[in-house]
């Protein structure tokens, strides 16, 4: 049976993902920066966890993935931009209602 991971590539995953869900929250704790560096923080740390996320628990490595491994991951990307985007799109045209 082939393995994809070592024991030791799992917990550095895990320490990462801890890390990196550890620093928005102690942020928005202290209130240490302003609210759009939070923002910036937050938005950043929620990249660098999908990658974490990518390489040590989905076994993804674009530098010799096949060519479906990319696609998947890019159509994954298509579709949550559409239902971020449209949801977001949605809530400001909902606030726009409301507020008149």
């Amino acid at each position: 049976m082939e393995s994809h991971g070592t024991r030791a590539n799992y917990i550095v995953g895990f320490v990462l993902a801890v890390v990196l869900t550890a620093i928005p929250f102690a942020l928005v704790a202290t209130q240490s920066l302003s609210r759009t560096q939070t923002v910036l923080v937050i938005a950043a740390a929620a990249v660098l966890q999908i990658l974490v996320h990518l390489r040590f628990f989905l076994h993804m490595s674009f530098s010799r993935s096949p060519r479906e491994n990319l696609l998947a991951v890019a159509f994954t990307a298509v579709l949550i931009f559409l239902m971020v985007g449209g949801s977001i799109w949605v809530m400001l045209d909902l606030h726009m209602r409301m507020a008149l």
